[in-house]
């Protein structure tokens, strides 16, 4: 399968355009690769499905937000992903005003589909927050409750936005389509355009007494408590998405997605590479020279022992397999590794360095072989220099 190219690429655009600079360029591209202007032209059709596709990221600020942070994988092209084909644009959902830019290039006629139903079912939009864990907790996973504001569908009339024993009826300005279109003579045409109709704000129906809980909209704002289940190894930064717990759908509509971004708080004993843990354990002097066949190491399950080997240079690093972190939605684990590092001491008394100064002298060359081998390498240079 090929690499997918970057969506600004695909647009022409740079990171960062705005939203006018995204619809102009994509009006662009419609011109340049619409098949319905290029029939029979197989690249042409597979240029305009990645447009679309680039088009429908960019052109919504939550997905171009994780697009921009995390790149394809922040917005999971395959979900929602749509059947493919130019026969209609009920695929994109409520990608807002494709079908405008269609109108206006194509004189409007056969790309109003998508607003053909102001009042069709929509899904609602999706919601970000945060969650703070420990670093175990990352490890080995939590389930956690998290309060979040979201709109749900109004109690009192059922999300219709209509008072008790009121009536909704169609609009007479736009006969009930939420859109008023226009016609304007141009050197290419007559052009067609549309907006949407003002009287009844593009919902097509005017309510004669509102809601007075939902002020008409169907919808109200309330805080709710969802538990979200974060899996053992999640890393610091990943998202977790949680099905339904996003705003309301409209008119019946799917409610949306709830993000949970991940933060984890840095552990003091250990750090995390990957699904890899490493950690520093201070050994003294006497542990280095004369080695330790059961040192004790903390894991972030418990506890284990290491042999350490008679000469233990300071920063040797022991691995201890299968000790890391558990790889998500794996029966598998990382490793752990353990480096060592030798304790000089420190604030020695009188007897304590005369001991010292004993046991050095009682060395010989043998006994440093690093040391030997360095001053036998320099051994010509120091002469040079006398």
């Amino acid at each position: 399968m090929a690499e997918k190219r970057d969506f600004y690429e695909v647009l022409g655009i740079q990171k960062g355009a705005s939203e006018d600079e995204v619809k102009k360029a994509y009006r662009a591209c419609v011109k340049k690769y619409h098949p319905d202007l290029h029939p029979d032209d197989k690249e042409c059709e597979e240029k305009m499905k990645e447009v679309n596709e680039a088009y429908e990221i960019l052109s919504d600020p939550d997905k171009k937000a994780r697009y921009d942070q995390f790149g394809h994988a922040g917005v999971d092209p395959s979900y929602g992903a749509g059947g493919g084909g130019f026969g209609g644009f009920s695929d994109f959902g409520d990608m807002g005003d494709i079908g405008d830019i269609f109108g206006s290039i194509f004189g409007g006629s056969s790309f109003r589909s998508s607003r053909s139903n102001p009042n069709a079912p929509r899904r609602g939009q999706d919601l970000q927050t945060n969650v703070t864990i420990s670093f175990m907790e990352a490890c080995n996973g939590k389930s956690v409750q998290l309060k979040i504001n979201r709109s749900e569908q109004c109690p009192d009339c059922n999300g219709t936005g209509a008072g008790a024993g009121s009536t909704v009826n169609s609009c007479p300005d736009c006969g009930g389509s939420g859109m008023v279109q226009t016609a304007q003579r141009t050197i290419l045409g007559m052009m067609s355009s549309s907006r949407p109709c003002t009287r009844c704000g593009g919902k097509g129906q005017i309510i004669q007494n509102p809601c007075s809980k939902c002020r008409g909209s169907g919808r109200v704002n309330v805080t709710k408590t969802v538990s979200v289940n974060v899996p053992a190894g999640i890393d610091d930064g990943q998202t977790l998405q949680v099905r339904g717990q996003g705003n309301a759908g409209m008119n019946g509509g799917p409610s949306g997605d709830l993000h949970v971004v991940v933060n984890v708080r840095p552990d003091p004993i250990f750090e995390r590479d990957g699904y890899d843990v490493t950690t520093e354990v201070p050994i003294t002097y006497m542990q280095a020279v004369l080695g330790d066949d059961n040192l004790v190491v903390p894991c972030i399950d418990g506890k284990a022992s290491i042999r350490v080997p008679e000469g233990t240079p300071s920063g040797m690093i022991f691995r201890l397999r299968g000790k890391g972190i558990k790889k998500l939605n794996r029966n598998e684990r990382g490793d752990q590794y353990v480096k060592v590092v030798v304790e000089v001491p420190k604030n020695l008394n009188k007897t304590q360095k005369d001991l010292l100064k004993k046991f050095e002298d009682s060395l010989g060359e043998n006994n440093y072989k690093n040391r030997k081998n360095f001053f036998d390498k320099i051994k010509d240079i120091l002469k040079s220099d006398i």
